[in-house]
């Protein structure tokens, strides 16, 4: 099949390769299955997305919604590139997918509100699926309430026009939406196992997601925590939209059970 395309912007090689391993264990593909960008070390390359079966963004240290002054230069170059990348994502309506991150973004440039109104602090949260997410392909099948882990600074306050909700959180009411049939983006993290929370916490000590005082008891919580089902959506995004090398798209409606 066409591989997927992960653009990724984590500076910091134990999170970017812990981002990636996540990501290719959550969707059940391979390294060749998987091919990744780290925007971060360089320019974005030269996509053609007819070279891709979709597009997912993750995470970053980065908010789209830091005022444009503060931001370094390559954020506002990451985020030049990626700006130019989903015009034609939008203009095509091609297979997206944006984690955190990737939500902001999105967001932002369909002219929804994103801002500090709805942060959330790193660890596992109930998300519940709006009646459009339980109709919708990629959440059919999964529990119309289910944990995800999630960790950040910024959210989607204002949905953009003629997005469709998906799923909110009692601290968050934009958990995921979809743009068209086939733009999607989620504020919880889909790749995201206990291990990998746990490693992204040691990593980001100190970047100003949790105090110092709170990092035993932030640990406590995510070892505790069950978060089983948000991976099913990596698994049903790839199940939806992997095309075989003549391009022509694998498109099951709803995902076998596990």
């Amino acid at each position: 099949m066409k591989p997927f395309l992960l653009l990724a912007t984590r500076a910091e090689d134990e999170a970017a390769d812990g981002e990636y391993a996540a990501f290719l264990e959550g969707a059940e593909l391979d390294t060749s299955d998987l091919v990744r960008v780290r925007l971060e070390a360089g320019p974005l390359p030269e996509i053609r997305l007819d070279d891709f079966s979709g597009v997912i963004v993750g995470g970053s240290p980065f908010n789209a919604s830091d005022d444009d002054a503060v931001k370094s230069d390559v954020q506002r170059r990451v985020e030049g590139e990626l700006a130019a990348l989903l015009d034609r994502v939008i203009e095509h309506d091609y297979p997206f997918l944006g984690a955190c991150y990737g939500i902001g973004l999105l967001g932002t440039h369909l002219g929804g509100v994103v801002d500090r109104t709805y942060t959330e602090p790193i660890g596992p949260v109930r998300v519940r699926l709006t009646t459009g997410g339980a109709a919708d392909p990629l959440f059919v099948g999964m529990d119309p309430e289910f944990d995800a882990f999630v960790g950040h600074k910024e959210a989607c306050s204002v949905l953009p026009s003629g997005a469709v909700l998906l799923a909110s959180s009692a601290t968050c009411p934009v958990q995921a939406f979809r743009v068209g049939e086939n733009v999607y983006a989620t504020q919880f993290h889909p790749e995201l196992t206990v291990d990998g929370i746990l490693t992204r916490i040691r990593v980001y000590r100190g970047y100003g997601y949790f105090a110092e005082d709170e990092m035993d008891a932030l640990v406590a919580s995510v070892r505790a925590a069950r978060v089983t089902q948000p991976a099913r959506l990596l698994r049903a995004f790839v199940a939806r939209y992997a095309a075989d090398a003549d391009g022509k798209p694998r498109r099951p409606e709803v995902m076998p059970p596990r």
